[in-house]
């Protein structure tokens, strides 16, 4: 089992992450075969080895024809574009789901509804190559886990369909909430909205690299110059079957707050970046009932979840600890079964062996859509990951 590590040192844009994945060991012709079935006009590929700092890699830049139309496309416009490729499910639904990202995060910064945004930059051609590229070249990895490095967003202005912006776009700066990030490591535009997007889709958490096996890097080379490589490097890592991780353990007591505001609690939780969160009943001075409120987070994380305790709950105070923890690499992958794609969590045991279990919410929601107990749907998908052993 694999993982690629984005190692963002230098910022993301879409077209260093496609000369990162080239450099990998993507094959070019099952891109521009791929990139091919898109049906767009009016531009070319042009792939090359490039350096940057001393640092070899690839560069890709879409190159598009004098006077070749880039229309400024809506999401229904870039929906009908994609649904229309043949590229396959998988690589059709990352590719929305990038698309959405964007859009959600262009209305936020102009306050408009995102199927009304248009996309400008986003929607031209090199967008449309660099999302749907990516893509593909992760279909043909294997769609492996990624991890993402805190990102580099650079300093300065940047200019673009609406004027000159500071340094990050707003619109990266929605997309990365929650994200660590660095700023002013290089004095331009590290990151663009489209390699945000498609990090931020691609990711499965944030993390700095701690104790990992290389078994590959790759380079995508970026078109400027600065005080350091203007280079992506993504690592193809092993992990092991399991790593010791050091977390921060946020803590607080309450014992005046309505029990039906936990769920909530909860929910918003585990959505603003923690690895976990719990509720527990303990006994309070004056033999008061309450609830001890846990939260298990990485560093970069504890300010937002502490705030998110004092605007969610009545605790007038929030305990911080240091944790240590040895944890199982688990990642998600699809199972195709005879109710459609449901993702399924698998553990790798210290032994190699590995524990697979589908997505609750998942099955449940199949449950209530087919009418059938929600054991049934459970015993369907445990013999189908026992056929695939368990993958």
């Amino acid at each position: 089992m694999t993982n690629l590590y984005y190692d963002c040192f230098a910022g993301i844009s879409g077209d260093m992450n496609l000369g990162a994945l080239l450099d990998l060991g993507v094959e070019e012709a099952a891109l521009r075969t791929g990139l091919d079935r898109l049906a767009v006009e009016g531009f070319r590929l042009r792939i090359a080895p490039d350096r940057r700092g001393g640092i070899v890699g690839t560069r890709v830049e879409v190159v598009v024809a004098a006077g070749a139309a880039s229309p400024a496309r809506n999401l229904a416009a870039v929906r009908e574009l994609i649904g229309r490729s043949g590229l396959g499910l998988r690589v059709e639904t990352f590719s929305l789901r990038v698309f959405e990202r964007l859009a959600a995060a262009e209305g936020r910064v102009h306050g408009i509804p995102s199927e009304t945004v248009h996309f400008h930059e986003v929607g031209a051609v090199d967008a449309l190559v660099d999302i749907v590229g990516a893509a593909i070249c992760l279909e043909q990895l294997g769609w492996p886990p990624v991890i993402g490095s805190p990102v580099e967003l650079g300093a300065g202005f940047a200019d673009c369909a609406h004027g000159r912006l500071p340094v990050p776009a707003p619109a990266t700066l929605e997309l990365l909430q929650g994200v660590p990030t660095h700023r002013g490591g290089v004095p331009f535009e590290a990151t663009t909205p489209t390699g945000a997007a498609i990090l931020t889709t691609a990711a499965e958490r944030f993390e700095a690299q701690g104790s990992m096996v290389s078994h590959r890097v790759g380079y995508g080379v970026g078109r400027r110059d600065g005080p350091v490589p203007n280079v992506l490097r993504i690592v193809v890592t092993d992990p092991g079957p399991a790593r010791r991780e050091e977390l921060s353990l946020l803590e607080c007591n309450i014992d005046d707050m309505s029990p039906e505001f936990y769920p909530h609690l909860l929910d918003r939780l585990l959505t603003s970046g923690a690895r976990d969160a719990w509720i527990a009943p303990l006994v309070m001075k004056k033999g008061r009932p309450g609830i001890l409120v846990s939260v298990l987070c990485e560093d970069c994380y504890e300010a937002i979840l502490t705030r998110l305790l004092f605007a969610e709950t009545t605790t007038l105070g929030v305990r911080r600890g240091s944790v240590s923890r040895t944890a199982l690499e688990r990642t998600v992958h699809s199972l195709e079964t005879p109710f459609g794609p449901v993702p399924v969590k698998v553990a790798v045991r210290p032994d190699g062996s590995r524990r697979a279990k589908p997505e609750y919410e998942v099955c449940r929601s199949i449950a209530l859509e087919r009418d059938l107990p929600l054991w049934e749907v459970y015993r369907e998908l445990e013999r189908l990951l026992e056929e695939n052993d368990g993958r």
